[in-house]
This record gives structure tokens, sequence and C-alpha cells, in this order.
């Protein structure tokens, strides 16, 4: 797989046998939009005064000004296409916390045969269960860890495709209908009693869900 997409960073579930410690990921709830800060190092090359020569007086006055908001969060929870893709990712991590489980349970049933045989096997013998039963504890953790990495690359790689072919076009439709010169995240914003239509999230969830309900999320690695 070579999604790029930067997860948002998951909840780890460490669920511990005897000596050992297996990771197992449960993808917590992730935000579709984000916004990437680019930092850099800049040489100043003239005075503010200088700089803002360049900048025009003109400012929208407040009887041209259409304001909304839109609460992402929302959206990202009440979408049909996104609640669908929620389910299809829980699926995929039931599915490895079951095998988790099941092969923990070998795990400590190999863990105490090594114990009880501790007084039978010769010393070598026993360092040699010990190390490959080391070893096969060390395969599981890397293997339910990728596999779990997989899952999260997957649901990323369905939800920017949920945003860039649907979202979004639905996004800027309402805002060129309703004619919008602003529209503010609405987890951010302050609202008052008596804005009337200033909220267009339920427009824009009904108008995706009648555009998609659903996406395929891409089956993970491991799967």
């Amino acid at each position: 797989m070579a999604n790029k997409t930067q997860a948002n960073p998951a909840v780890k579930k460490y669920v511990k046998t005897g000596v050992i410690a297996v990771i197992v990921v449960a993808v917590a709830a992730l935000g579709i939009w984000g916004i990437s800060a680019l930092r850099g190092g800049a040489t100043s090359g003239a005075t503010v005064e200088e700089a803002l020569t360049v900048v025009t007086p003109d400012a929208t006055t407040g009887d041209q000004l259409r304001v909304a908001v839109i609460r992402m969060d929302a959206i990202q929870t009440q979408a049909d296409a996104l609640v669908d893709l929620t389910k299809q990712r829980q699926k995929y991590e039931d599915t490895l916390r079951k095998e988790l489980e099941e092969r923990q349970k070998e795990l400590e049933a190999e863990k105490k045969e090594i114990e009880e045989s501790q007084d039978v096997l010769s010393r070598d013998a026993l360092q040699r269960r010990v190390v490959d039963y080391q070893n096969r504890v060390n395969e599981l953790q890397r293997d339910l860890t990728e596999r779990a990495q997989s899952i999260e690359v997957a649901f990323q790689q369905a939800l920017n495709d949920i945003q860039t072919q649907h979202l979004d076009p639905v996004i800027e439709g309402v805002i060129a209908k309703k004619n919008l010169s602003l529209v503010i995240d609405g987890r951010f914003a302050r609202v008052g009693a008596n804005a009337e239509n200033l909220d267009i999230t339920d427009e824009v969830i009904n108008a995706l869900n009648k555009k998609i309900s659903s996406v395929k999320m891409q089956k993970p690695q491991g799967f």
C-alpha cells in the first residue's frame, strides 16, 4: 500500500499474557478535515509598511457579507456514507480483536506448558523453547500491529475519497446556491439564538446522503 494519508493518533489497548504484551489498535473516530501548517525559515527583505503597499483598502461590508456555519463533526457521525464506513472499519477491528484473543489463549497454554516442564527439560532444551516462544510472541505483535495499521490506511483512503469526490463538491454547491461569502466550522463558532438560516449542516448532510450512501472500504492487508 502506497497510501501516505496521515492517520490521527490511534487508541492502543494493551492485553497482557504473563510476561508478554500484545498491542491491539482500536482506531479512534477520525476527523476527515485537517489543516497542515507549513513551517520554514524566511529572510525579511522589507518593512511592514513596505510590505503593506501591495494590500488594497477594499473589504467586504456588512450588508454584502453572507455567512454560514457547518458542523463537520456532525457530518462525520450522521452522514450515511460515513456511518457505513465506520461500521466497515469496526468489522475489521472486531475480527482482529477476536483473533488476538484466540492466539493469546494458545500462547498462554504454551507458556504454562513450558513452566511445567522446567524440571524435566535440560537447560539447553528449555532455553530453546523459551526463545521459540518469545519469537512467536514477537511475530504475533508485529502481525497485529501491521494489520491494525492497514485497517487505518484503508479507512483513511475511503474517507479521502468521500471528501474529495463527494463532500467537497456538495459543500461548494451549497455555497454557490446560497451565494455565501464565508463558511465557518461550527465547532469553533458561537452562534446567537436569533441567527436564522445560519447553520447549513443538515442541508449538507441531506444533499450528501442523496449523492452517495456508502463507499466500499478497500480490504486491508492481512484480511
